[in-house]
């Protein structure tokens, strides 16, 4: 596997390499868009580091390792407020990875990108100018695409940490959680659970819209039907219509969904349960985004299905941060980190080929902190996601996220 002090490099590719990169990725192979998980595109995703993280370095660049092989990794480290404090943390998590891994042979060429286009364009020249084989961040979505154009002009691989799919394509590999993944999976449960028809009530919002479109196309995809689909302020504003429309439609369904945080999916089932709609008898299912302890306080979400990873392997993760640095990581850590093992163990065991697409796009796929995962050929990725139900003390996962990626998944 890809992880771990004194992990064993991976072979060859195929299940055996699947196997390796599970240990290499650090003792197991970004950004606010899962539920608290990383991610950073989506304003309403709870992405962002808490309020005990370390304050960020200024411009903390420079080099990690010393690696014959190069790496450029691109965050905003003197950036304000929350995304320089993810910076930081995500720098932390890299420079963890290298001491973890068996004596990598990459150097990482460390560039503060100050969290715009042009920081990011530049510290992109930089990277390829020193060497760089292949890129790890940017974070943003604006500072991907002008990331892309250098990387693409030098035929070197970007693999980037932003949520917004629309980004990836040639050559640019997203590691983030993607909202499209908890879609998919959540959707999937609900069916083989035997809910076939939905209502939905969406945030009217950029998340809002992805979440609408994947969730249209794997309902129908799945053989499921859609009564019917109304959306909300993420303000909080009128909920009137909305909720008169979902509780005309309700009788009809056997789930709803409810794609949001807390900020928004409290107000909007006390709403419902107002409006007349029997929450009782529907299946509430959500998104990662429900991985908040406001959805677990509120009696009403009791029960409900939502998608995310395991959380086992950020709690390991976590405690070794912790160790070494003496505060905890942000969320968006485990990108980083991740992104980090996997080059070192493509470093160590694919030769020339280290970086090619073929190698990248492996069907088998990679092991993170967050479960496993795979680069498609378009740029986005797949990841293995657990389902769990909300209780008063937390996410229980009744459903585990899969260990790999079975044939013709």
């Amino acid at each position: 596997m890809l992880g771990g002090p004194q992990a064993k490099a991976p072979a060859r590719l195929g299940r055996g390499w699947r196997r390796a990169c599970v240990g290499a990725l650090a003792a197991s192979l970004l950004a606010a868009c899962a539920g608290g998980l990383p991610g950073s595109d989506f304003s309403s995703q709870p992405g962002a580091p808490s309020a005990n993280a370390a304050p960020a370095a200024a411009a903390d660049s420079g080099q990690i390792g010393d690696g014959k092989v190069k790496v450029g990794l691109l965050l905003p480290l003197s950036a304000a407020g929350n995304a320089g404090l993810a910076a930081q943390s995500m720098r932390n998590a890299a420079e963890l990875a290298l001491a973890e891994f068996n004596n990598p042979n990459v150097q990482l060429l460390v560039k503060d990108d100050a969290g715009s286009p042009q920081g990011a364009q530049q510290a992109a020249q930089q990277a390829v100018a020193e060497g760089a084989g292949i890129i790890l961040g940017p974070l943003f979505a604006g500072s991907v695409t002008q990331v892309a154009q250098v990387a693409r002009s030098r035929g070197v691989p970007l693999i980037a940490f932003s949520t917004d799919s629309n980004v990836a394509g040639r050559g640019v590999f997203l590691l983030s959680f993607l909202p499209e993944s908890d879609v998919d999976r959540i959707v999937d449960y609900a069916i083989a659970q035997g809910k076939r028809s939905f209502v939905a009530l969406l945030p009217d919002n950029a998340y809002g819209a992805v979440v609408e479109g994947e969730f249209k196309q794997v309902v129908s995809r799945k053989g499921g039907r859609l009564v019917a689909l109304e959306r909300y302020a993420p303000d909080g504003g009128n909920m009137t219509e909305p909720v008169r429309q979902i509780a005309q439609a309700a009788p009809r369904a056997d789930a709803l969904f409810l794609p949001d945080s807390g900020e928004g999916v409290v107000p909007a089932v006390r709403a419902l349960a107002a409006g007349g709609v029997d929450l009782k008898r529907l299946q509430l299912i959500g998104t990662g985004l429900w991985d908040d302890t406001r959805i677990f306080a509120e009696p009403a979400l009791e029960g409900g299905w939502y998608a995310g990873p395991d959380s086992a392997g950020f709690r390991d993760f976590a405690a070794r941060y912790r160790a070494r640095y003496g505060q905890d990581p942000a969320r968006t850590a485990t990108l980083a980190y991740d992104a980090v093992a996997l080059v070192a163990a493509l470093v160590k065991t694919q030769g020339e080929r280290r970086f090619a697409v073929e190698t990248l796009t492996n069907a088998s796929g990679f092991a993170g902190k967050d479960g496993v995962f795979r680069f498609r050929p378009d740029g986005t990725n797949q990841r293995g996601l657990a389902v769990l139900k909300v209780t008063p003390s937390g996410g229980q996962v009744i459903a585990p996220a899969p260990r790999t990626f079975g044939s013709g998944t």
